[in-house]
C-alpha cells in the first residue's frame, strides 16, 4: 500500500484551477493526509494573497465549495505562497522541500503551445520529487462534485517492464485496492519489436513472438495476491505508445491512467513531445504521473 501523508495542490484560486481540489480534498480524506493548498505568484508583483495568512481566507472559500464546516474542521491543511518566474519549478521546488508525497493539480490543455513551449503541468510532471496526478477539462470525472468521495472503477496502468512502469503499478494496485477498482494493464509493442521474432535458441520458450512475451510479462508483473480481490485485465497492443494508450483508455471508459515519467519508450522528443507530455494533452481521464519519492536534499542534487 502507499502512503499519502502530505498532497500539495496548487492553485491560482480560479474557478477553473479548483477544480483538481475536488480531487485533493477527497484524497486527503481518503488517506487522512495533510492538504498544502499552494498559490505560486511572479516575482515582484502585488497581489492581495502576498501572504500565507492573506491567502487562507481565499482559500478557505474555495474549501467551502466542496465540503462543509464541520468536513473542513476535520481536515488538516495549510495555505503556502511562493514565488517564481517558472511555476512548474516552483511548484517542484515546493513539494520537495515540503516533503509532499503526491500533487494534485489542473491543466488548462494548451497542446499547441504546448508542443513548442511546454506546460506547468508537463514541467512539473517532469521535474516534481513526487507523482503527480493532472487533471483537465472534459474528463472523465470521478471525485464528488460537491462530496470528499471518489468513485473509482477502472484504472489502466501503462507497463513497459520499466523501473518507472514499475512503480505506477505500485500505485495503481495500490488505488485499486482502496477504492475495489477494476485493473487494466497494457503493454505496446512497437512495429519494430512485432516485426524482429526472437533468434532462434535452444529453448522453445525463447521462441515466443513478441505478442506471448509482452503477455507473459503483464501476468508476471502483477503480484499474485492481487488477484484475489480485484478483477485484472491484460492486454497487448502495437503501434504509437500514446495513441494506442489514449484509444484504450476511450475505448474501457477508464478513470485513471497510471503512467511512469520515464523508460522504455517514454523518452523525451524534444519537438513532438514524449509520450507521458501527449497523453497529458489529450486524456479523456486524469492522468497519475509516477516519480520515485526525493526528498528536498536530493532534488538539490538531482538539479
Amino acid at each position: 500500500m502507499i502512503k499519502l501523508e502530505r498532497i500539495l495542490c496548487p492553485t491560482d484560486l480560479t474557478t477553473e484551477s479548483d477544480e483538481a481540489l475536488r480531487y485533493a480534498i477527497a484524497l486527503a480524506c481518503a488517506y487522512e493526509a495533510k492538504l498544502m493548498l499552494l498559490y505560486c505568484r511572479q516575482p515582484g508583483s502585488i497581489v492581495e494573497w502576498a501572504s500565507s495568512s492573506q491567502a487562507a481566507r481565499l482559500f478557505e472559500q474555495s474549501l467551502f465549495t466542496h465540503m462543509d464546516a464541520n468536513e473542513l474542521k476535520a481536515l488538516d491543511w495549510e495555505a503556502v505562497v511562493t514565488e517564481g518566474d517558472d511555476k512548474g519549478l516552483a511548484i517542484a521546488t515546493e513539494a520537495a522541500k515540503r516533503n509532499a508525497d503526491l500533487i494534485v493539480m489542473r491543466s488548462r490543455r494548451r497542446p499547441r503551445a504546448a508542443v513548442l513551449l511546454g506546460s506547468t503541468a508537463e514541467t512539473v510532471s517532469r521535474t516534481a520529487p513526487c507523482p503527480v496526478l493532472v487533471t483537465h477539462p472534459s474528463e472523465r470525472e470521478w471525485a464528488g462534485l460537491t462530496t470528499s468521495e471518489l468513485d473509482l472503477h477502472r484504472l489502466l496502468v501503462a507497463y513497459d517492464a520499466s523501473s518507472d512502469a514499475d512503480l505506477a503499478l505500485n500505485y495503481g494496485v495500490s488505488l485499486a485496492q482502496e477504492y475495489q477498482a477494476e485493473i487494466h494493464l497494457l503493454n505496446v509493442i512497437s512495429d519494430v519489436e512485432k516485426s524482429e521474432e526472437p533468434e532462434v535458441a535452444w529453448s522453445s520458450a525463447e521462441q515466443e513472438t513478441s505478442y506471448e512475451i509482452a503477455a507473459r510479462r503483464l501476468q508476471q508483473a502483477i503480484p499474485k495476491e492481487v488477484f484475489l480481490w480485484c478483477n485484472i485485465v491484460t492486454a497487448v497492443r502495437c503501434g504509437q505508445p500514446a495513441n494506442e494508450i489514449l484509444a484504450y483508455a476511450k475505448e474501457h471508459e477508464i478513470d485513471l491512467i497510471c503512467m511512469g515519467a520515464s523508460g522504455n519508450g517514454f523518452s523525451l522528443d524534444k519537438l513532438f513531445g514524449s509520450t507521458v507530455d501527449r497523453v497529458l494533452r489529450q486524456s479523456p481521464c486524469p492522468v497519475l504521473i509516477s516519480r520515485p519519492l526525493k526528498t528536498a536534499t536530493e532534488s538539490v542534487k538531482a538539479a
